[in-house]
């Protein structure tokens, strides 16, 4: 699975294909130079259960990190992986 960061103005996503199908996508609004606002994940249907959505979070939660930026996951999907998953939440605003 290769992953795209696509980078606008103030948004931005992060795009999970399979060879030429994408699988799913994050993605995210700058709130301030220094926070990202994760607001829609989604996982293509028949990739769903796959990991897929996981796998988009920890590389939104490996970008901010190495950009020194926090998140807030207003995505309810994006929230529930952060409270499963300890070894990313460094990068949430607290």
């Amino acid at each position: 699975m290769k992953m795209e960061h696509i980078r606008g103005d103030r948004k931005g996503f992060f795009r999970a294909v399979d060879g030429s199908v994408e699988a799913g996508l994050i993605s995210y609004v700058d709130a301030e130079p220094d926070r990202m606002i994760i607001d829609h994940t989604e996982v293509a249907g028949h990739y769903s259960g796959e990991g897929v959505g996981k796998l988009l979070v920890v590389t939104l939660a490996e970008y901010a990190r190495a950009n020194s930026r926090k998140v807030i996951p207003l995505c309810s999907f994006a929230r529930a992986v952060f409270d499963k998953m300890l070894g990313i939440r460094d990068v949430l605003v607290r």
